[in-house]
């Protein structure tokens, strides 16, 4: 076997002091242009502390900030519509210090207990006072959302609250979280609350809740039935009645028509027969004949007027 060397050197890279300056420079360059330069979302607010005090907030767009950690930025979501769930499910809690699952069992105000699960809404108005008024936000937001509406619930009776106070509940735990969370300066604004789901225990009060939403299907399936009837029958009833007012006019001002023409054809008469009596006299006469016998069929026969013979002619046409 042949010798081995065992004195390798690797070869040595000497940089020229140029390139260790470019180097470092543009290293220094970058590390200065990440640490000025930063982005706002069109939906956040930039809160700015300069030696961790705060100095200012930004708007949206390519922002500068003092480097080397001088200035920090936290972006905040201020245009963003968040969510809390009370649904208290173990995968949907938020925090919960004690982990029951039944904290959503409620008393209410006739001493009937249900289950009332509800959402809140809200959005970030105040991004200073979001980061640094309050430790523990979301425990804070959820301890407050529970005391009211088990507040609200506690007032009402068991049949109000899953029927019609729902929205006064609703509109009601709006209007109160709103001035706790102003009160705390919390720094959000609640945007809705919505009762989910209300359920009573089974039991008795499960079977008269049965009965409660029975009846008020069929009222409001005998409110709609009565809304249609009334939708067909009226306006066929105005229809009938504008068509016999109608009528009634027609008929009033063809019978007023005709008694003018009668009483105009008489006065014509009365005229004639005042000029020439005789010949008006039988001019009538033989018109009412006319009228009277010029239906007559051919077996009627006219006799004179002391019934002895008869007239020697059939009828008259």
């Amino acid at each position: 076997m042949g010798d081995f060397n065992f004195n390798f050197k690797p070869p040595q890279i000497k940089l020229k002091p140029k390139v260790v300056i470019i180097f470092v420079t543009v290293l220094l360059v970058g590390l200065l242009g990440v640490s000025t330069l930063y982005m706002v979302d069109q939906t956040e607010r930039a809160v700015i502390l300069r030696l961790g005090k705060f100095n200012r907030i930004t708007e949206p767009g390519l922002q500068v900030k003092i480097p080397f950690g001088i200035e920090r930025n936290y972006n905040v979501p201020t245009e963003v519509i968040q969510t809390m769930a009370f649904d208290f499910k173990p995968e949907n809690l938020i925090r919960s210090r004690t982990g029951n699952t039944r904290e959503s069992i409620m008393l209410t105000g006739d001493l009937n207990i249900m289950n009332v699960e509800w959402i809140i809404q809200y959005r970030i108005s105040d991004p200073k006072a979001w980061l640094f008024n309050v430790e523990s936000r979301e425990s804070t937001i959820w301890d407050i959302s529970q005391s009211i509406i088990n507040m609200l619930v506690g007032d009402r009776g068991i049949f109000d609250v899953m029927g019609r106070e729902r929205d006064s509940i609703q509109l009601r735990g709006k209007d109160l979280l709103n001035a706790k969370f102003n009160e705390y300066a919390l720094g959000i604004y609640v945007t809705e609350v919505k009762l989910q789901s209300i359920v009573p225990p089974a039991g008795a009060v499960w079977d008269a809740f049965e009965d409660v939403n029975r009846a008020q299907q069929d009222m409001n399936r005998l409110i709609n039935e009565g809304r249609e009837a009334y939708n067909r029958e009226i306006p066929r009833a105005r229809g009938e009645a504008e068509r016999v007012v109608l009528e009634a006019h027609g008929y009033s001002a063809e019978r007023i028509n005709r008694a003018l023409g009668d009483a105009a054809r008489f006065n014509s008469v009365l005229t004639e027969y005042r000029i020439n009596r005789d010949i008006t006299r039988t001019r009538l006469y033989i018109e009412m004949m006319e009228e009277v016998l010029g239906n007559a069929d051919d077996n009627t026969d006219l006799i004179d007027k002391g019934l002895s013979n008869f007239i020697p002619f059939k009828g008259i046409n």
